[in-house]
């Protein structure tokens, strides 16, 4: 299956070297979006965009080569089993749409849902205790008797966990990892990643045979947030990953459910219960009764975009001579 010319123009955008790739996914959703940036065009204003305006306009002779590079990419990744999913597509991820923070592009083995979006990240520490994996472990069970999808990054310990409970139950779950596509981190969990992307999705934001690297984690944490309707911390201390995605979803406006053992183990839990906005939960009907419908999801995505249209509209309007067309 090959890509479209537009994901392989956007792929190419995303090779210009400097350029913040959340920029160039929140450009290229306007409406004529991708045209404009192929000109070195940005509506944005910010010290961000004048930055990306100008190394998109002296990489232009360059965008050719980009285009070829970029259907290599997305080729090798077609190849290994995988397919993309971009911002410019109707299938990418409603929820995630819904952050400043987006990722351009996913690579995805397995299959993204509109059910998935009725989801919750289930995260931790990797050095987790027993009760830290029990916990884990029921907590995905019930999220998937509750037909909620699981999601959570591959990594060792609360992620294993959560992963292998909810396909031991018959549900789906996602991984967001911190490679590309083609790659496993880590490598013991190769098994379990082919077991999620036939009963999920595995999802990567970078290029398919990228290696983890120590930025490429807490962007994934970034993304991982994005997806899910909120994120539930099983077990995580002050400078964990985890502790990390909780800030993030709370940044993007999603329910952050800290278990009461972590509050009354890390104080770090305690003042984001009482500080921050997130809810200390004893059960799983305290995250569930938080959660929208798939339908509801797509229908504030379709408000979003409605938005940006209206406001490109007024941009346009105030760079024209007079005011007017």
């Amino acid at each position: 299956m090959r890509i479209t010319e537009e994901q392989a123009r956007l792929l190419a955008i995303c090779m210009v070297k400097g350029v913040s790739w959340h920029l160039i996914a929140r450009e290229a959703q306007r409406p004529e979006g991708l045209a404009r940036l192929w000109a070195g065009e940005i509506v944005e204003s910010s010290p961000e965009a004048t930055k990306a305006r100008a190394l998109i306009r002296q990489s232009i002779p360059d965008l050719d080569h980009y285009l070829e590079a970029a259907e290599q990419q997305a080729g090798r990744a077609v190849a290994g089993g995988a397919h993309i999913v971009t911002v410019l597509d109707p299938d990418y991820p409603a929820t995630l749409r819904l952050i400043f923070n987006l990722p351009p592009f996913l690579f995805v083995r397995g299959q993204l849902r509109d059910a998935d979006l009725r989801s919750v990240a289930v995260v931790g520490t990797r050095q987790a205790s027993e009760d830290g994996l029990r916990r884990a472990r029921r907590m995905s069970c019930l999220l998937t008797e509750h037909e909620v999808t699981v999601v959570s990054g591959l990594a060792r310990g609360i992620d294993t966990a959560a992963h292998t409970a909810a396909l031991d139950a018959g549900g789906r779950t996602i991984a967001v990892v911190g490679t590309g596509i083609l790659r496993c981190y880590p490598a013991e969990n190769r098994a379990l990643a082919d077991r999620i992307a036939e009963n999920g999705a595995m999802v990567s934001q970078f290029w398919p045979d990228a290696n983890g690297a120590s930025y490429t984690f807490p962007r994934r944490n970034v993304t991982m947030s994005g997806i899910a309707q909120g994120t539930v911390v099983i077990e995580a201390a002050s400078t964990s990953g985890a502790k990390m995605q909780a800030r993030l979803a709370l940044e993007h406006g999603k329910k952050v459910f800290l278990l009461r053992s972590l509050t009354q183990d890390q104080p770090w839990a305690q003042q984001y219960v009482s500080e921050r906005g997130a809810v200390m939960v004893d059960d799983v009907d305290d995250v569930v009764k938080a959660l929208s419908s798939p339908g509801r999801i797509q229908a504030v995505d379709a408000s979003r975009a409605q938005l940006a249209l209206e406001f490109d509209e007024l941009k346009l309007e105030e760079q024209a001579p007079g005011g007017l067309w």
